[in-house]
């Protein structure tokens, strides 16, 4: 039997891997440095068959005492701040968790010679770029701080394989949905939620944005892909890996379809002008990389993720935010 770490375990994408890793029958630990009202791992009904675990990865001393054990043989570091306003408001906090926690994460398993690590990045990572699709040789060129944040932990999580022989490989995914997800500064979320409370989504922007789109269990699907690929130093190691649908859509395309799919005859409260701050205008993978090399490719376009997004938040209304 396999053990696992997932690091950031309570999360939306974590709390998913989890739950494939469960069911293939790994022995897994999560680890989150929050202890949320609502658990990803509650949502998966996972709670009760892991080992949870709490504490700050930005902490060198937990990281040490999680992983310095040497029983895991696959570290899947997801655990990061992950709202791009959040972290241009407290860039310093985004740095701790994002960097510092990475390299924590690193140093521990490197010494206790884990077997395989997979360090989650970002398509944000790239930062504007004037030439599209994003590919793994374009260079990282951060404008805002969640972006740095993420290039600087994936640069640092590559220089591991050929400085120290560790075998990990970094994931680039493209906006990531599914139900489940908590975070409703989020397009989909908040979209999905406000059409089903019978009222009209705030959204942060003019609708033009583009973005990328990767339904969650496809997302948790290119984890344990390159898995495999990198373990025992296999060819995945020390490299970065797009994984997306690799075509833009566009905020307004992704509202008009969640709309239809509701049923509703409202209309969003577009309070933005062009692109929010921070965030990118046009963003879109190109995932042929890590397709050519181990066979995965996403399995579920967007009408039918929104589609299966919109039928999780209307079965389970508990989950949505209090509004009034």
């Amino acid at each position: 039997m396999k053990r696992s770490l997932v690091t950031g375990g309570h999360g939306f994408v974590a709390s998913h891997l989890v739950r494939e890793l469960l069911d293939r029958g790994d022995s897994v630990a999560a680890v989150d440095a929050a202890n949320p009202v609502i658990s990803g791992l509650d949502l998966q009904g996972a709670r009760q068959e892991v080992e949870l675990l709490q504490g700050d990865l930005a902490d060198p001393r937990v990281a040490e005492t999680l992983i310095g054990t040497g029983e895991f043989d696959t570290i899947f570091h997801l655990a990061a701040q992950t709202l791009v306003g959040e972290a241009t408001r407290d860039a310093a906090r985004t740095f701790e968790s994002n960097v510092r926690g990475t390299w924590n994460v690193l140093e521990a398993s490197r010494r206790a010679e884990v077997p395989a690590v997979v360090v989650a990045s970002s398509d944000k990572a790239y930062g504007p770029q004037s030439r599209l699709p994003y590919r793994e040789d374009a260079p990282l060129l951060p404008h805002a701080p969640y972006e740095a944040s993420k290039a600087a932990a994936d640069l640092i999580a590559r220089s591991y394989w050929p400085s120290f022989g560790l075998p990990v490989a970094v994931t680039r995914l493209a906006n990531v949905y599914g139900g489940g997800d908590l975070n409703f500064s989020r397009l989909i979320p908040e979209a999905v939620t406000a059409w089903l409370e019978g009222r009209r989504p705030a959204i942060r922007s003019d609708g033009t944005p583009e973005r990328d789109y990767l339904y969650v269990d496809d997302a948790a699907e290119a984890y344990l892909a390159l898995e495999h690929a990198v373990g025992a130093g296999g060819p995945a190691a020390g490299e970065a890996f797009n994984a997306g649908n690799d075509q833009p859509h566009s905020v307004s395309e992704v509202l008009e379809i969640t709309r239809e799919l509701v049923g509703t005859d409202l209309r969003p409260d577009l309070v933005g002008l062009g692109t929010p701050r921070g965030e990118i205008d046009r963003q879109y993978v190109d995932s042929t990389r890590l397709r050519e090399l181990t066979g995965w490719r996403p399995q579920v376009e967007l009408r039918e993720g929104l589609a299966r997004t919109v039928e999780w938040y209307r079965e389970n209304p508990e989950v949505r935010p209090a509004v009034g």
